[in-house]
């Protein structure tokens, strides 16, 4: 839920209107719009980048998930990998246009340990992967827009924990 939204429900829950300093709280989020929408620009226009180099990052730190019988072995099972990452770096250009991370935790984990689990794919590698593309994101970018979109990746990381 994005903060405007919240604050016009919490607003409405009350029956009152929006205090000065919820409209300054949603002034605020109107003025990042073009950064956090910037932000997604690049993640979006980078994305085949990201995501190839980060799974070239993790099958050399992790080559036994590329090997018979590691999760990602073969033509179909790499492409299953990539897809996920690709799944996730999408999640994260929607909490960075959102401007928090609940697109994240209720699209991306709420029961992902079980998937993952039910599918024995080892959450750590999973974790891996997105550390990965963290590290790949955020040599694109400056410092201040790297914290920022660093943020989500840790949030997500941590989720997979």
């Amino acid at each position: 839920m994005s903060v405007v939204q919240k604050l016009i429900v919490n607003a409405d829950a009350e029956c009152r209107y929006l205090t000065p300093g919820e409209m300054e709280q949603i002034k605020g989020f109107m003025m990042s719009s073009d950064r956090r929408l910037r932000l997604v620009r690049t993640l979006t226009e980078s994305r085949d980048r990201i995501i190839k180099q980060a799974a070239n990052q993790l099958f050399q730190r992790r080559p036994s998930l590329v090997s018979p019988g590691g999760n990602a072995y073969g033509e179909e099972m790499t492409a299953t990998c990539l897809r996920d990452m690709d799944y996730y770096l999408r999640l994260i250009t929607y909490s960075v246009a959102a401007g928090e991370a609940t697109p994240l935790e209720e699209i991306g984990l709420i029961g992902v340990r079980q998937m993952y689990n039910s599918l024995g794919t080892p959450l750590e590698g999973v974790a891996e992967s997105v550390r990965a593309m963290k590290g790949m994101t955020t040599s694109l970018m400056s410092a201040e827009d790297a914290n920022e979109v660093g943020a989500y990746f840790d949030y997500l990381i941590s989720g997979l924990q």
